[in-house]
Formats: structure tokens, C-alpha cells, sequence
């Protein structure tokens, strides 16, 4: 039995396992890379593996960075059944077929240029055809805690991660000949105490446990600090005729802001005559989709629900799908509150709005999510006096604030908590985490043996060690 990694090592994104049992092949999660340009031409790479010999895909949750690469696979051959949460199945066909569009409009935009210098035709990674074909392998809904077996040898049982909407980690009960491994992946893990998920499952006992560490070197702002953050900038713009402007990740993060949008202004902290636009037809769907499933609404959530209410509609929003009524936000030079992709601004219609707010020092940029280095946000972030944006120079005037309490991720301390529930587990693996993120968790967690794996390394799954050998051996942590 051996795991294999084949993304997302020392790096946040792209996370893609192996796990070879008897003669069963089958990955945990197959996602994009994303970021600068060197790390997304990794996309288009060999996996590592032969798609053709994977018999199953589990996917933990729809982000793209855990499901982008999917088509891809299928294109190169995957003839399998993957398997998620119906939840994850109905967010990962909206981003799929988004990625599709906006990999398509890239690849007209470069086969310009390329023509242009007398260069050949480009064409993108994966296009619709795939994406449809990648959905006709989407298996039964699977639900939480109950054991499925995918292949003979393999039994996962699929638990709640917190994350995002159907988002879980997978407990999987791996056998091959008088041998028994448990293994968890916990995909992207969310924080105790977050609105409208519910708080991540315990991770159970295991012999090796392969989880996240995006957020393995800080701890988050308490969330209500960060909400309180959220409405002292809306007010004061609001005050000084200004807009604010929020890069929006489409899934979970658009909708918890309106969750606390629609707080504020029942409660009477945010101004009443504040204008709030979604100015983004992916998050515009996302968000019916949340409504579709009100069980998996924690406590907070499903009270709203339940009492008639809308825990993301509010008199105040105006959701604007169609190209037009985005170009007409224009005319709104103050009190408008636009949330808008793409949340690392790579893309999207929240690149016309900054080329608009950008020089404008009565307006406000609010950043509530990851923005990976060489982004267009982390430049904002870090204080760059100006972006490159359609082919211009454009001025940073706006006052930028960065709140980081609102990550679906959990921060280093609740990762320590989950992997502790676990018992003590054989072997660690950190992934889906830069290198410092990855050597700080291991740090905090001084009692267990810790790989920081690299890419294609290859693990040998074993059971519990026997007795007498120490859980901090060295030979089992990298440097």
C-alpha cells in the first residue's frame, strides 16, 4: 500500500493524491494550481500518473484548487466514478463549467497575440465538452458518516470538514492481504464557531493522517473582531461618499459576507441607505445553490431559515448577472458596497471596479480572503503604488484593509486541535501549505512524527508502529 503526492506539495494549491491498495488506484481530490503564471503552467504537466488506470476519484469539497483539474483528467482518460457529498457535486459542476468559460476566453485572448507575432493557435486546458464529460462520472450523493465501498479493499466514510457547503474529509480503511491501514485526508479544514457551516467532525484514530497547513504558521482574528472591522470601514467610507469594493471568492466567502451584510443592516450597524451589489453571476448561483440545502445549515443559519427568512437575501441587495447591469454600477459613486470575483483579482468583473475605485481616495478596498504571491492582490496588499490592469497603470489611492478573520480555513491552533482528537496517529503528512506555513505546524505539533512531503513523493502506508519506537523518531521527519 503506498500514498503518493501529485499536488499541492509545499504549495497551497493543485492538491492531488494518489493511494495505490492490492490492485485499486484512486485519488483523493485532483485540483488546479493557481496563483502567478509559474505555478498555473504546472496545470498543464503530466499528472505522475496513468488517468486511465484510476478507478475512483474522492473529491472533499468544490473549491477549484481540489476539483479544477477533474476535466482534465478525463480528457487524459479517467474512465472512473467520482465520488462527493450531493452538495459538493452541484457547486463543482457551477465552477467547472466557469473555469471552462473563463479557460476558453484566455485561450482566444492569447491565440490573438500569438497570431499576432506569427505564433500558432493556443488552446485552453480542459474546455465544456470535458467539463460535461467529468460530470457524467459524478456517482451516487454521498452522506455524511455513512461507510460506502468504492473497490474491494477500500472502505471511506466521508465526515464534515466545516469548510464550505458539502465540504468533508475522508476516513478511508484501507486492506490488502492480513494488513489494515487507516488513513485520513482531511481536505481544507474550517474553524469552530464559523456561521452557516457546521463546526468540523473530530478527526477519528488513525495510523497516518494527511492534512492541510495553508494557515499552519498563524492564528485568525476573532471573527466577530473582524465583522466588527468589516462594518467601521463600510460606515466610515459611507461617511466620506466613497464605495467599498470586496474581492469575492464565489463559494462560502460571498455568501458568509452577505450573511453579515444582512446582520449589520437588521441590527442597525451598517447606514440604511447602503446599496449592496453581488456583482457576480458564478456567486449569484452559488448562493442558490446554499439555499438548496438548509440541513446542512449550522444553528445560526437554519434558525433563519426556519423563522421565513433568507440568511443571503436582504431588501438592500441587488444581484446583477448579466454584463450590462455590471457595466451600469458605474453611475454609483458612493454608498455602494459591490462584491465581485475573482477573490486574488486575477480576473472577473472586480478588475473593472478597482481600475474605477482604485484612484479614488474616498473609496475602500476590503480584501477577506488568500491572495497567493505574484496575484494582483497580494501586490495591492503588500502596498504597491499602482497594478498593471488592461494594459495601464492604475493608481492605489483607495484605502485597502485586509481582514483576516473570515477564512473558511482554520488557523494553526484548531489544526492542532483536530489532529489531536485523532489519538496518536503513526505519521503526519502537511500539505496544501507553503514551506513556512508547513514547518510552523510542524513545530506545533511536537509529539508527532511529521513528513512535509514533496512532489511525487511516495509514502509506504503501514499500520501503528509497534511499542518502543517513539512517535518523534527522526527518521520519519524531513527536514
Amino acid at each position: 500500500m503506498h500514498l503518493s503526492f501529485h499536488g499541492a506539495a509545499e504549495t497551497v494549491t493543485g492538491s492531488c493524491h494518489l493511494v495505490t491498495v492490492g490492485g485499486v488506484r484512486f485519488l483523493v481530490d485532483c485540483g488546479l494550481y493557481q496563483g502567478g503564471r509559474a505555478l498555473e503552467e504546472k496545470n498543464a504537466e503530466p499528472f505522475g500518473f496513468d488517468p486511465a488506470q484510476i478507478d475512483f476519484v474522492l473529491l472533499t469539497h468544490a473549491h477549484l484548487d481540489h476539483c479544477g483539474r477533474l476535466p482534465l483528467l478525463v480528457r487524459r482518460g479517467f474512465r472512473g466514478t467520482i465520488y462527493a457529498t450531493g452538495a459538493t457535486y452541484d457547486l463543482a459542476r457551477l465552477v467547472l463549467a466557469d473555469a471552462a468559460h473563463i479557460l476558453a476566453e484566455d485561450a482566444r485572448y492569447e491565440t490573438r497575440r500569438a497570431l499576432r507575432r506569427g505564433g500558432a493557435e493556443v488552446f485552453p486546458l480542459f474546455d465544456l465538452v470535458d467539463v460535461f464529460d467529468t460530470v457524467d462520472r459524478f456517482g451516487p450523493k454521498i452522506r455524511y458518516g455513512v461507510p460506502f465501498e468504492p473497490a474491494a479493499g477500500v472502505a471511506i466514510t466521508l465526515r464534515d470538514a466545516g469548510h464550505i457547503l458539502g465540504s468533508a474529509f475522508v476516513d478511508a480503511t484501507l486492506t490488502e492481504g492480513n494488513e489494515t491501514v487507516r488513513v485520513v485526508f482531511s481536505g481544507d479544514l474550517g474553524a469552530p464557531g464559523r456561521p452557516i457551516v457546521h463546526d468540523p467532525t473530530p478527526c477519528p484514530p488513525c495510523d497516518v493522517v494527511v492534512m492541510e497547513g495553508t494557515y499552519g504558521d498563524r492564528e485568525h482574528r476573532p471573527l466577530a473582531d473582524s465583522v466588527e472591522e468589516l462594518y467601521d470601514v463600510i460606515e466610515a467610507t459611507y461617511r466620506r461618499r466613497g464605495n467599498v469594493l470586496i474581492p469575492t471568492f464565489a463559494l462560502e466567502r460571498a455568501q458568509e459576507i452577505l450573511y453579515f451584510l444582512r446582520e449589520g443592516l437588521e441590527q442597525g450597524r451598517l447606514p440604511r441607505g447602503l446599496r449592496v451589489f453581488l456583482d457576480s453571476p458564478m456567486a449569484i448561483s452559488a448562493t442558490e445553490i446554499f439555499e438548496r440545502y438548509p440541513d446542512d445549515f449550522d444553528q445560526d443559519a437554519c434558525a433563519v431559515a426556519c423563522e421565513g427568512g433568507d440568511p443571503f437575501r436582504f431588501p438592500n441587495l441587488i444581484m446583477t448577472r448579466d454584463t450590462e447591469a455590471s457595466k451600469s454600477l458605474a453611475r454609483f459613486t458612493s454608498g455602494a458596497v459591490v462584491l465581485a470575483g475573482s477573490g486574488m483579482c486575477t480576473g472577473g468583473r472586480i478588475r473593472h471596479h478597482l481600475r474605477r475605485e482604485l484612484p479614488r481616495r474616498e473609496s475602500a478596498v476590503v480584501f477577506v480572503g488568500y491572495a497567493a504571491m505574484g496575484t494582483p492582490a497580494r501586490r495591492i496588499i503588500d502596498g504597491a503604488r499602482s497594478v498593471r490592469m488592461f494594459g495601464e497603470d492604475v493608481p492605489v489611492r483607495a484605502s485597502i484593509h485586509t481582514v483576516g478573520g473570515f477564512s473558511a480555513h482554520a488557523g494553526q491552533s484548531d489544526l492542532v486541535a483536530w489532529h489531536r482528537s485523532s489519538g496518536p496517529a503513526g505519521v503526519t503528512a502537511i500539505v496544501h501549505a507553503e514551506p513556512a506555513a508547513a514547518r510552523a505546524l510542524r513545530r506545533a505539533l511536537p509529539d508527532a512524527r511529521v513528513r512535509i512531503p514533496r512532489l511525487y513523493e511516495q509514502l509506504e502506508l503501514r499500520g501503528r508502529p509497534p511499542k518502543g519506537r517513539g512517535r518523534g523518531d527522526s527518521r520519519d521527519s524531513n527536514p
